[in-house]
């Protein structure tokens, strides 16, 4: 079912809160990559079953969100890990179509001949698919951390990565070689990160727009999913101004964890709300990028 979104051009002081909100679509490319203890996983099929949920909860709320799909996905294929005829019903729905790399690979890792071939192929597969520019990019793993600017420093990336390693910075301007405009990031400076050992808890604030290499990046403010955290920074952001972004991945829809559909219809409820109280605008990256439309 397709919607329509209002989309607004003012500059974020000017403007009332917003969301951005993204679903990281890894299919069984990410499941085969996973880093997480065990190894590659068998949820890739998942992807494909819980968006179609996704596609009519979204529809339901009038809530367009951006899709950060791994390109191999998009080419011709069967399931777990091939379907353009779905990439191509979320991008008819009215979502942002983003990419996810291009076999959802760890970026750290790659140098710098790999990381242009990962980010062009991704990009031409999807705009293939559904015949539309894209123009956002969401590292997979959320990763590189690494960003000596604003003081924020991955030893495991320099550990396991080396001189030729991919960090935020050359990211960027990869992304911006590329024809990329967007990226959303999570690198966390080492200030913020010891003051919340020291608390206890994340010290997450409303997010602003960074320039980052000529590309537009806004930063994680929320850890995944949809649970208190997520909905004590929307209501922040909704009180005082400022971007909440969030994230899920389809497959945890039914996981019972924070990305559940239990946490997820509350949060699509409240976003809701404060959108007709006039406290809240939902945006694509698209629609915060100069000249975006």
């Amino acid at each position: 079912m397709s919607f329509e979104l209002q989309r607004a051009r003012r500059e974020d002081s000017a403007s009332p809160a917003a969301i951005l909100f993204f679903w990281d679509y890894d299919t069984q490319w990410g499941a085969d990559r996973s880093r997480s203890l065990g190894g590659p996983k068998s949820w890739g099929r998942l992807e494909f079953e819980n968006s179609e949920r996704l596609l009519d909860l979204h529809a339901k709320y009038e809530i367009a969100a951006c899709f950060a799909v791994v390109g191999a996905a998009a080419l011709p294929g069967e399931r777990p890990y091939h379907d353009p005829a779905q990439i191509r019903r979320i991008h008819s729905a009215g979502h942002e179509i983003g990419s996810h790399a291009f076999q959802h690979e760890w970026l750290p890792g790659l140098n710098r001949w790999a990381l242009l071939e990962s980010l062009r192929r991704s990009k031409d597969a999807l705009e293939q698919c559904v015949g539309a520019p894209v123009i956002s990019f969401v590292p997979p793993y959320n990763q590189p951390y690494d960003y000596m600017k604003r003081g924020s420093f991955s030893l495991s990336e320099r550990r396991e990565c080396g001189r030729e390693r991919t960090d935020l910075s050359s990211l960027c301007d990869a992304l911006a070689e590329t024809g990329y405009q967007f990226c959303r990031v999570s690198y966390r400076p080492l200030s913020q990160r010891l003051a919340e050992r020291l608390v206890g808890r994340r010290l997450d604030r409303p997010a602003r727009r960074e320039k980052i290499a000529d590309i537009t990046c806004v930063r994680l403010n929320t850890p995944g999913g949809f649970n208190a955290p997520a909905m004590e920074m929307l209501n922040r952001c909704a009180d005082r101004g400022g971007l909440v972004v969030v994230y899920g991945h389809p497959h945890s829809l039914l996981s019972g964890g924070i990305q559940d559909e239990t946490h997820l219809v509350p949060f699509l409820e409240r976003v809701n709300q404060l959108r007709k109280e006039g406290r809240l605008e939902v945006r694509l990256p698209a629609d915060i990028v100069p000249n975006g439309n």
